[in-house]
């Protein structure tokens, strides 16, 4: 059994990546093993906070775009957004990749496609490689510690804005649009 800290030092390429690391012999059904538990599990997660329904309604209403970059394989990633109602509040999904962290030409790309200027986008994440990532292409790092990030860490990260209640962040947001 892996320790909680062993997990996250595998971090970077998604879960069938981690899988390949941990598992080199056998890593398709250890994965498939995985998804089958990932899937038994959704229905115990805490449900989404309303107000983080409201942030992405709120910025569609205001035809603002938005994304999910996740470092989650694609399986996963969908299966969430099912789970927690969220597949229609996103105008792109970029998962992650068993090679290794996407997230940061995931976003340039982005940025590219939709003619946003860095300087203009925020990422939301929980964890200070979220903030890292965020600061390196240039855009507005917003700490979401309400989701089980410290805010001393994403702060010390880089954050632009931290937030430990959902409702702050949408008060936040309901400003800057």
């Amino acid at each position: 059994a892996l320790a909680d800290a062993d997990v996250r030092a595998l971090f970077g390429p998604s879960e069938d990546g981690m899988m390949r690391r941990v598992f080199p012999e056998g890593s398709e059904t250890a994965l498939a093993a995985y998804f089958e538990e990932f899937t038994r599990m959704l229905p115990a997660c805490e449900p989404l906070h309303p107000e983080l329904r409201a942030a992405l309604l709120l910025l569609r209403e205001r035809r603002v775009p938005t994304a999910l970059v996740t470092g989650k394989a694609r399986v996963t990633a969908l299966l969430s957004l099912r789970h927690f109602g969220m597949e229609d509040l996103f105008d792109a999904v970029e998962t992650g990749s068993p090679e290794g962290g996407v997230k940061r030409p995931a976003i340039r790309g982005l940025l590219e496609r939709w003619r946003v200027t860095p300087a203009e986008a925020i990422y939301v994440g929980d964890a200070a490689s979220d903030m890292l990532d965020a600061r390196d292409v240039g855009a507005v790092g917003v700490g979401a510690a309400w989701s089980g990030g410290s805010a001393a860490e994403l702060a010390a990260a880089g954050a632009g804005h931290v937030f430990t209640d959902p409702r702050e962040f949408l008060g936040w947001l309901r400003a800057r649009t």
